[in-house]
């Protein structure tokens, strides 16, 4: 598939997903390589750490399997390192860097320059200079990967670094050191401080290439692209070089222009788009702050939809038929309502009941996330599965798991069994073992095991209050989650395969999954790329129950569909409400203070309410039903 390229203040290409735009990305890395190589010269790579480039290194590790690809006349700088920090730790980007592309590859490691963490803070500056030094001593940087944080660093040049600004020891920022507290294991536990190369440097390199994937990375990638260079927003600095090409999934450039309101952007629209038209008409309401109703022809053309009014008549009738379309995604009969004409409805009366699989990739993101659809399902009589496809082991706090340790021996001692216990013996070690850990550390397998028990007995308690049978929660335990490490392994075969297995044998005619690209650990792209290989899988061999069956996409806990993607939109009630929160409250590990909140400081409950109330606000304000709250999803039509 080609890239769609947009007008810009730099080129920007967007590419359907990051999967396409990780191999291109690589591909032009390649190509480069073999370039220089022809010329008998060095290729000079400046490379970056972070959830951005690991498809690309993993790419290139593919090449050079594959391909033949060699690394032997690559030099390499690497933009960053926290600092202080060991070489050998969890989150150094030395690991990083080794594990993703170093060790797979024939690069000479002298050629292989990443900041060193352990320089005593009174040699910094030299060393610094010296990194520069060896920059311009390696001939400069051919081409420079990049990445983008949400303050709008490049490297860690944080708001404030200008745009000449060299290698150097920086204070990292409040909201990048909560973005990498996941890697960490709690904010805590992250450096206050980094090694990075300058915007200056960056800006010396005679090539850029600045990758951004998801929604989460659509609001900055628009103050990058679109808005003023400025301390403020580092990476607008990148706009005065030469050779700089930023390249996007379609969600992070959701935010730009272009592909937001290009009837303002000067783009030629087609407004036989139905889709297009919707997006249009509820963004001018939004805009005017009217019900679409209300809109005038006035209104159109004075907002840059003269070209729609012309094609389309008098704003009344587009009014009516955006309307119409807003008003048939609402349904309380989520999984259809039986002898009912759905014709106008966004889910089919037959078969009733279904049978449906609900698939959470975290043992809590199913009743954060549509738990007012889930027991309106249960309510109206449907079989209802829940899915939970990763342990989630590593969201627990260390003292949750020495107190149900310790439970479990006390509970013994109690029954006064005589001798040692193992469950006493248990309890002992993994006292131990806590004590003694380090910010970071891996948990031993005893201990993982534990926080995996935890979390699965929340989740069968928020099974049972919603009156989901126990035997209807499964757990999955997908091999790709289970390091004990923030950082996971690629989706696997295995993952693949029990994905199928599970779907082979519910045989569900409907399915819900987390549509959510915006999960800032990664576990949400991945588990929603294991159900759709699976679901392809079985459409090409021809599964005959495939062919009754939805696929329903909701958003986990950071952000919502956008009003005109929806496709059933479920309200929920005052009450309905209440019970959702009481079953997010049997998550009681998550409660209070997760341990990876994520950006967004509140409790899960409270996203979750408040996104409920804010969708059903939109309605409102459309000129819809007022309800308290609304649960929203789209179709996957595979």
């Amino acid at each position: 598939m080609h890239p769609v390229i947009t007008p810009e203040r730099v080129p920007v290409s967007i590419y359907s997903d990051s999967e396409q735009a990780s191999v291109a990305v690589a591909q032009q890395i390649a190509d480069l390589i073999r370039q220089r190589h022809g010329e008998g010269q060095p290729c000079v790579l400046g490379l970056a750490t972070g959830s951005s480039p690991t498809r690309v290194y993993e790419e290139l590790v593919r090449m050079h399997r594959e391909e033949g690809l060699s690394f032997r006349n690559v030099i390499t700088f690497n933009l960053d390192e926290y600092y202080p920090m060991l070489p050998d730790s969890l989150q150094s980007y030395v690991r990083f860097m080794h594990e993703y592309l170093f060790d797979h590859v024939d690069i000479p490691a002298e050629n292989i320059h990443i900041p060193n963490g352990t320089i005593r803070q009174e040699d910094v500056a030299e060393y610094c200079r010296r990194y520069e030094a060896a920059i311009a001593e390696a001939g400069g940087i051919d081409l420079q990967l990049l990445g983008i944080g949400r303050t709008g660093h490049i490297g860690f040049n944080e708001p404030g670094s200008g745009a000449s600004s060299r290698t150097r020891l920086i204070t990292l920022d409040h909201i990048t050191r909560t973005d990498a507290a996941s890697d960490f294991y709690g904010e805590e536990n992250v450096p206050r401080r980094a090694l990075t190369m300058g915007v200056g440097t960056i800006l010396e390199a005679r090539q850029i290439v600045l990758m951004a994937w998801g929604e989460g990375k659509a609001a900055v990638i628009k103050r990058m692209v679109e808005g003023e260079p400025t301390d403020s927003v580092p990476a607008t600095y990148l706009q005065r070089h030469p050779a700089v090409q930023v390249v996007l999934d379609e969600a992070a450039a959701a935010e730009l222009s272009p592909r937001k309101t290009p009837w303002l952007a000067g783009i030629a629209c087609n407004w036989q788009n139905e889709a297009l038209v919707r997006k249009a008409v509820t963004w001018l309401a939004r805009h005017l702050q009217k019900p679409i109703l209300k809109l005038t022809d006035e209104d159109y053309n004075e907002n840059g939809l003269s070209d729609l009014l012309a094609e389309s008549g008098q704003a009344y009738g587009i009014n009516i038929r955006v309307f119409n379309q807003l008003q048939h995604t609402i349904t309380g009969w989520p999984g259809g309502k039986p002898n009912a004409d759905d014709s106008h409805r966004p889910e089919r009366a037959t078969p009733f009941p279904k049978r449906v699989l609900i698939f959470s990739p975290h043992p809590d993101d199913d009743v954060i996330s549509m738990g007012g659809t889930l027991l309106r399902l249960v309510d109206q009589g449907h079989e209802v599965h829940v899915a939970y496809q990763t342990s989630g082991n590593i969201a627990v706090f260390d003292d949750e798991a020495i107190r149900f340790a310790e439970f479990v021996a006390d509970y013994d001692q109690a029954l006064g069994l005589p001798g040692e216990q193992p469950a006493e013996s248990l309890y002992q070690r993994v006292v131990d073992f806590l004590k003694k850990k380090a910010p970071g550390q891996v948990d031993a397998p005893e201990v993982q095991q534990i926080k995996g028990l935890i979390r699965r007995g929340e989740a069968k308690s928020a099974c049972r209050l919603a009156g989901i049978p126990d035997e209807n929660a499964h757990f999955m335990d997908l091999p790709f989650y289970e390091t004990g490490r923030v950082r996971k392994k690629p989706l696997g075969e295995e993952d693949i395969q029990l994905t199928i297995d599970l779907l082979n044998k519910i045989r569900p005619h409907q399915i819900y999954a987390a549509g959510d690209l915006s999960d800032p650990h990664g576990t949400h792209r991945v588990c929603l790329s294991a159900i759709f290989q699976a679901v392809e899988r079985l459409k090409a061999e021809g599964a005959p129950w495939l062919q009754d069956c939805w696929v329903w996409l909701y958003r986990g806990a950071w952000q919502e569909w956008d009003i005109d993607q929806i496709e059933m939109a479920v309200p929920i009630s005052p009450e309905e409400l209440t019970r959702k929160r009481r079953a997010i409250f049997k998550h009681q590990s998550q409660k209070d203070r997760p341990l990876f909140p994520g950006a967004d400081q509140r409790e899960f409950w409270q996203r979750a309410e408040e996104r409920n109330r804010t969708t059903a606000k939109i309605y409102d304000q459309l000129g819809l039903p007022e309800y308290e709250g609304i649960e929203a999803f789209v179709r996957w039509k595979y």
